[in-house]
């Protein structure tokens, strides 16, 4: 089979796997909660061994983009995501559920970063910028489409779109596998690599601990940094025990309408589609009215959001008519997909370049952290008293921010990390 262009590869690789996502999470969470039967706690259990594999592996897997090739790892991601999914979908049980969770993180950790550094190789960084926007427009249409997909599918088998979907993802390895060039990639001597670059990026923990000590050096010399450390760890406590359980919420504990005999795959359908065109119309509306270069305003933007945030995640935990539920659901989402571009914009206008990698790097390992540790305690809850409860106990760990966004508005925190106290950590480092 004839080899193609990068540009056309990677549009099948970006569309396709949206696609293919789509098919499988439409339906995941109604799939474990009725065909496999998880409970409160083995729901978030599944998050957390994910979000534990991802964090582990994300930094040794590099090494096969890094040494041997982009194309390899790549390859090898889609087709160890496609067996998780396929495990998942024709095992209806939970170690077969944790099995699959494993397979699929450590698949996405051998596609992540490799993706965008095989196609900048390939095209080079002057065509980078055109060819991602691009690639985000066929990611969106890929992912509606693979809505519509799962719903139609999951209503003939509910664990059809998760079997079908692994299935593609193994076949889209094996085309991109005859189809997808890889010309850009110089391998290096590999004796010299291992010597100056292996050796750390084969030990995740040696990075992480690294990453750890300059942040903690960081906040020695400027505390103002535990406000953004603080809030990324209260957004990861809170967002596993919700993510994994609002769906057993609306099926459980306030259950669906039987409005024109609508199948739990096609509300979930809908769901889902209602929820991606809100919050692009909020998107919009928050893009022309705040000031993205105004830090004061993003920070008020924050505040207000997330309290909306705290007040909807109650609001939805102590909610039993459904068309409230939905609302606030749709409300959360919205919400959610705001502040995540909003906190962004927020961190780096507070960061001085020198130290910027190293602090978003620390805040997301501190949301990564958040999510394992917070995810069984909330589960725990779930099994013990209710899912309701444990709904309400995420809204509560959550709202810690809003205290730590009104300690940022003070005059002496507008910039976390000024240049004059830099030379301090750089003489630590």
């Amino acid at each position: 089979m004839k080899r193609l262009q990068p540009e056309p590869a990677y549009f099948i690789l970006a569309g396709g796997r949206a696609f293919f996502f789509a098919l499988v999470f439409t339906v995941n969470m109604i799939y474990q909660v009725t065909a496999v039967g998880l409970n409160p706690l083995q729901l978030v259990l599944v998050g957390t061994t994910l979000e534990v594999t991802v964090f582990l592996f994300e930094v040794p897997t590099g090494v096969v983009a890094d040494i041997y090739s982009r194309r390899l790892s790549i390859l090898i991601g889609l087709f160890v995501i496609g067996l998780g999914f396929l495990t998942e979908g024709l095992f209806p049980n939970f170690i077969a559920v944790l099995v699959a969770q494993v397979l699929w993180g450590l698949g996405y950790t051998f596609t992540s970063g490799a993706t965008q550094a095989w196609i900048v190789d390939e095209i080079g960084e002057e065509n980078a910028g055109r060819i991602f926007l691009r690639g985000s427009q066929i990611d969106t249409i890929g992912g509606l489409i693979g809505v519509a997909a799962s719903t139609a599918l999951g209503s003939i088998l509910i664990n059809l779109p998760i079997v079908v979907g692994g299935a593609a993802f193994i076949a889209l390895s094996l085309f991109l596998a005859l189809t997808m060039p890889e010309h850009g990639f110089v391998r290096e001597n590999l004796t010299g690599f291992v010597q100056t670059k292996f050796a750390g990026k084969l030990s995740g923990f040696h990075a992480l601990r690294r990453t750890l000590r300059n942040g903690v050096r960081l906040v020695r010399v400027h505390p103002a940094l535990l406000t953004i450390f603080g809030i990324g760890l209260f957004y990861g406590l809170y967002s596993e025990g919700y993510d994994r359980l609002w769906t057993a919420h609306l099926i459980q504990d306030i259950t669906l309408p039987q409005l024109g005999g609508l199948s739990p795959v096609v509300w979930f359908g809908l769901i889902g589609a209602g929820g991606s065109l809100l919050t692009l119309a909020a998107t919009e509306v928050v893009k022309r009215r705040v000031d993205t270069q105004n830090a004061g305003r993003i920070t008020q933007a924050l505040f207000a959001f997330s309290a909306l945030l705290v007040g909807g995640l109650i609001g939805f935990a102590l909610a039993r008519n459904f068309w409230l539920a939905l609302g606030l659901v749709w409300a959360v989402d919205v919400l959610r997909s705001l502040i995540g571009p909003l906190y962004d914009t927020w961190i780096n206008q507070r960061l001085d370049s020198r130290v910027r990698a190293t602090v978003i790097s620390m805040s997301g390992q501190v949301d990564a952290i958040g999510q394992i540790a917070g995810g069984p305690g909330v589960g725990l809850i779930g099994n013990r008293l209710s899912i309701p409860a444990a709904l309400l106990t995420s809204a509560l760990i959550l709202s810690p921010v809003l205290a730590l966004y009104a300690r940022a508005t003070r005059p002496n925190t507008k910039r976390a990390v000024e240049s004059s106290v830099l030379s301090e950590v750089e003489g630590e480092a």
